[in-house]
């Protein structure tokens, strides 16, 4: 690196794909890593502080409800950009359940551009499956893609027709798309507000069983082995989703999974309180399950955390439990709940989980998630593995503060995050 321009992040210790070593990281003016290794010169340039500190790759949401376009009351994409980059993410997907859905180039390049005027994330769009989420007609996929889209999904739909399903996954490849599906079967899930079993009985609340996941999984596992395509398992839930991805990765069949945070901390009981805070779809489980994504994380059958970010304003979220929606916050605590709570999980293999293995899944591995080293974008996260903090919900960057772990004592906290070079946030103040 040249004296007097760049940044360099000093004394951290890096933790990639390739490995774990103590280095310095050197990055150039052009947003390009330059340099990587001990006690590099850093005359001139503007050092960030990384000692104590985990330097990687930024990290990569594959499931981000961003709200616009329609809903800017609850989200904007610069407000949930900014929430993302104070939460170590470099790049996000944003989910496609917006009011219009992103089911055509159109709304896939107003999402874009908002990502690219916040500048504090890179906002990656995913397409919508079918025409209006409407689970009737393909949407227009090759426009999409087009522009970048790789992720197709109806998220907060599942696509219940076979057939459809069935040529949806046979266009997908035919582009080397992902198509991603919200696993749920409409007539065993109708009418249910929390996970069936004993605290449904308890609290009187109509439940939505495992076997509405679980018979959507099977069946989508079975489309991809008949169509040689891929299918990425949103948000599971269940022991038996994962058992079945299990096996379906031992077989050959091309799937990829993701857990979200909320599936390994949480469970059903917390909703004896009647909060709608705990309303999440699918819905939280029983201890079994979220022992069974613990596992299924440190196996490596779930590639990848997902935050299933969900803002929603107080006003629909303060609704009874059954007319309010479901989702909670997400993007500000997935690193410290991962460190927090997966004791049996290596540092390395959280990291993978929230950094190299959802941008492989998501086709951004030239840019995201790759090794730190020279030549790569400047996409980092520097962060302190034992930082204790409290999650106070009124410090959200988000515009919603529908966060259900309030009051609850975590540790790791992010210290910065760079963009293509540039700092999004210096200990821990975003910078925009």
């Amino acid at each position: 690196m040249s004296s007097g321009s760049g940044t360099i992040v000093r004394g951290g210790r890096v933790i990639d794909e390739t490995g774990t070593r103590r280095a310095d990281v050197a990055i150039g003016d052009d947003g390009q890593i330059v340099a990587v290794g001990p006690d590099l010169d850093g005359t001139g340039a503007t050092t960030l502080d990384a000692s104590g500190c985990v330097v990687t790759p930024g990290f990569v949401d594959l499931h981000t409800h961003l709200r616009e376009p329609g809903r800017e009351e609850a989200e904007t994409v610069e407000s949930g950009s900014r929430a993302a980059a104070l939460g170590g993410y470099a790049a996000v997907v944003a989910m496609p359940n917006t009011e219009p859905p992103i089911d055509c180039a159109a709304v896939v390049r107003q999402v874009l551009d908002a990502g690219a005027a916040a500048g504090l994330c890179d906002v990656r769009s995913s397409g919508a499956v079918t025409a209006g989420r409407k689970g009737e007609a393909l949407a227009p996929y090759g426009e999409m893609a087009a522009l970048g889209v790789r992720i197709f999904t109806d998220d907060g739909n599942g696509v219940q027709d076979e057939g459809l399903m069935r040529r949806a996954m046979e266009y997908g490849r035919t582009m080397n798309a992902v198509m991603a599906q919200h696993c749920e079967i409409d007539s065993l899930a109708s009418g249910g507000h929390m996970n069936e079993g004993a605290w449904s009985s308890k609290l009187g609340i109509p439940g939505i069983p495992a076997e509405a996941e679980e018979l959507m999984v099977a069946r989508d596992i079975a489309l991809a082995k008949l169509t040689g395509a891929t299918v990425h398992l949103q948000h599971l839930s269940t022991a038996g989703s994962v058992d079945l991805v299990r096996t379906a990765k031992a077989a050959g069949v091309r799937c990829t999974a993701e857990a979200t945070t909320h599936h390994f901390t949480l469970t059903d009981e917390c909703c004896a309180s009647y909060s709608p805070l705990f309303k999440v779809n699918p819905p939280l489980r029983i201890d079994s399950d979220v022992a069974a994504i613990k596992a299924g994380l440190a196996d490596g059958t779930i590639d990848a955390i997902a935050t299933d970010h969900a803002p929603h304003t107080q006003e629909v979220k303060e609704l009874p439990f059954d007319e309010a929606p479901p989702g909670m916050l997400g993007l500000e605590t997935a690193l410290a709940l991962a460190l927090t709570e997966l004791g049996d999980l290596s540092l390395e293999q959280i990291v993978g989980l929230l950094t190299w293995r959802p941008a492989a899944i998501a086709g951004l591995s030239d840019m995201h998630g790759g090794p730190v080293a020279e030549g790569r974008a400047a996409n980092l996260c520097v962060f302190d593995p034992e930082t204790a903090w409290t999650v106070d919900p009124a410090r959200s960057a988000s515009r919603s503060r529908n966060n259900p772990y309030a009051g609850r004592k975590l540790k790791g906290k992010v210290r910065h995050t760079i963009l293509f070079g540039t700092p999004t946030v210096i200990d821990g103040e975003a910078q925009r």
